[in-house]
């Protein structure tokens, strides 16, 4: 009967490490698979930024552009939402600005977009911009 006991035992631990595994392996392939994603979006966007944009982004994961029709400057951070802010003639920021590309989008294909439409179509980006208070740094 203990020999009953163990057999079954020993099935069902098997049975519950090789689904744990396989829920493991499969987390693994999303990691790695999103890890693909955001490196090759941020190689991408690097492509686009001029050389002072790209030192500016490497050396604080931000980079500045400025708006095709109004001049001022906007400032884009590292990230996928609410990370644009528009700044004032001494650089401090005065106020956030929210607006993405629909998709699921790693920060990288997101902050080009945000690139593009501020340099291209600065007054559709804005008007579809949610707007929120920063804080002056």
């Amino acid at each position: 009967m203990f020999a009953h006991w163990l057999f079954t035992a020993t099935r069902s631990i098997g049975s519950f490490l090789a689904r744990r595994v396989q829920a493991l392996h499969e987390r693994h392939r999303q990691l790695a698979g999103q890890h693909i994603r955001e490196t090759r979006g941020i190689a991408l966007l690097r492509e686009w930024l001029s050389p002072e944009q790209r030192v500016q982004f490497d050396a604080n994961r931000y980079f500045d552009v400025v708006g095709c029709c109004s001049g001022k400057r906007y400032r884009i951070r590292y990230g996928s939402a609410a990370n644009v802010c528009e700044m004032d003639i001494s650089g401090r920021p005065t106020v956030g600005l929210c607006f993405v590309p629909t998709g699921n989008l790693v920060a990288g294909d997101v902050m080009l977009a945000q690139k593009i439409a501020l340099e291209t179509n600065e007054g559709t980006a804005l008007a579809v911009a949610n707007r929120f208070p920063v804080q002056a740094t």
